[in-house]
């Protein structure tokens, strides 16, 4: 199959290239940083029960995260286009394959994700103002309830697809705005938790059980050693690879970035390491100031440590030991403005998915139109209806648990496009060849396969219901085709 080239294009208009280095890699930065980083810490410290283990996942996490940007990149330059992955994906295998990712991308994994980040959004807003709650309930329609909580995640998604409607100049600069600030903010917060705010008690406590996995607590602790630590790690990853995930989505703006085949792959490199720098600096930041194991029902934060954070919340236990009950609202505010900059690069980016699809009669026809401002205008709105709906429906967070199983899959089948392409394309234009071809991406596909089995074993629930949204694909791909033609 040869190379849609009239994908990014459409007749009436063109999408306009605008996005600088500086603004690609703040997409990078700014879809990857949400709230993970400040929560998926607790369910991993019960998973490993060791300070150690629990940095060398967030280690292993970025490790990976930086290989497969790196072997994007040469993708990225070889066809620098609205769709990016999608378009991998379709040039690699079929247009079916291309397909069964977009439609994950649209069901799951993009739209259950700005649901969530919306929905996270509302919940630490409701720290600041208690009348968004999810307890708070305004309309009870019997199955659905619709709480406050629900309405302020969805005003957040509409006045963002609002935003972006304005055009790609608009959006770059909301994105750049909040990356900067969270960014800033969460470097400030590694700095006070390494630097200036060491907690002696809880620093020895953590250094005596370094490399002691295990799991449970009291007289229910359980050590392990051997291969049940490596299943303890794959199964702790979801969390710091669910928090890492994203840095994908600045290939789906390939369309509007200037000199995309040298900015694209660079930010892609640039903007994982940063994050993943970050993620682990700010986990030792917490093992600096809490003790990794704790008490379920503790008295205070640090008997409850890590471990048992009130609602999962490490980074407002963290907060709450370096500034008192103040921490709690500062801890908030830095949640709030994350996932507003989280959500507007994954808003900004996903719609160019369901673009380059209708583009090939794959999604709604007039999805692959642009508007007054040259952005895909209808694929925006269509993406900010699906995802209301989730935040309403209350199941995006079940939805979540099943695409890191699904996200691994497709990363697979995408660096091993790099392979398959190298044989179809031998002469196509490379301007950047993936980082230690073959090796280091044979390290990726290989590492990310060890993980979807463990996660196979040991938490099936994470994995078959993801697979099954995946198959469900095929009939709706060949009905597509049916009425399309």
């Amino acid at each position: 199959m040869t190379e849609n080239k009239n994908a990014g294009t459409d007749n009436n208009g063109m999408l306009k290239k605008s996005l600088t280095l500086f603004d690609s890699t703040a997409i990078v930065i700014g879809s990857m940083i949400g709230s993970g980083i400040f929560i998926v810490s607790a369910d991993m410290a019960r998973n490993l029960g060791s300070p150690g283990w629990m940095v060398l996942a967030w280690l292993l996490s970025g490790a990976m995260t930086i290989i497969a940007a790196l072997s994007y990149g040469e993708l990225a330059g070889m066809m620098p286009r609205a769709g990016g992955q999608y378009v991998y994906l379709r040039e690699a295998y079929n247009p079916l394959v291309g397909f069964l990712y977009g439609w994950t991308l649209f069901l799951v994994i993009q739209s259950g994700t700005i649901a969530a980040v919306a929905v996270a959004f509302a919940k630490f807003t409701g720290v600041l103002i208690p009348w968004f709650s999810e307890k708070n309930v305004l309309l009870n329609l019997g199955l659905i309830k619709i709480n406050s909580t629900q309405i302020l995640a969805m005003i957040m998604l509409i006045i963002q697809t609002i935003i972006n409607l304005n055009g790609i100049n608009t959006g770059k600069f909301v994105q750049n705005i909040f990356t900067l600030t969270k960014a800033t903010a969460l470097l400030g917060l590694i700095i006070i938790g390494i630097f200036f705010v060491k907690n002696i008690d809880a620093y020895n406590l953590n250094i005596n059980i370094l490399w002691d996995a295990s799991q449970g607590s009291g007289t229910d602790m359980i050590h392990f050693t051997g291969f049940a630590v490596v299943a303890a790690l794959g199964t702790a990853m979801v969390g710091s690879l669910f928090s890492s995930d994203a840095w994908n989505n600045i290939t789906f703006i390939a369309g509007e970035t200037i000199n995309p085949k040298r900015n694209i792959p660079l930010s892609l490199f640039l903007g994982t390491t940063i994050v993943s720098l970050l993620y682990i600096l700010a986990n030792a930041a917490y093992i600096n100031v809490l003790p990794l194991r704790g008490i379920e029902h503790g008295a205070t934060v640090a008997e409850r440590g890590i471990q048992f954070a009130t609602d999962e919340r490490v980074g407002t236990a963290f907060m709450q030991v370096v500034f008192g009950n103040s921490g709690s609202i500062i801890m908030a505010i830095l949640i709030m403005i994350s996932t507003f900059g989280c959500n507007n690069g994954l808003i900004l980016a996903g719609a160019r998915v369901y673009y380059s699809m209708a583009q090939d009669g794959l999604f709604f026809k007039s999805a692959g139109l642009l508007n007054k401002n040259n952005v895909p205008g209808l694929a925006l709105v269509i993406q900010c209806v699906w995802a209301c709906l989730l935040c309403l429906s209350g199941t995006y967070s079940d939805l979540l648990d099943y695409v890191v199983f699904t996200v691994l899959l497709f990363y697979i089948f995408t660096i091993a496009g790099i392979f398959i392409l190298r044989k179809k394309r031998p002469d196509a234009e490379r301007p950047y060849k993936a980082f230690g071809y073959p090796f280091i991406p044979f390290i990726y596909i290989l590492a990310a396969s060890v993980i979807m089995v463990i996660l196979l074993i040991y938490k099936p629930n994470y994995t078959w219901p993801g697979l099954i949204i995946v198959f469900l694909g095929f009939p709706v791909y060949f009905i597509w085709k049916k009425i399309n033609k």
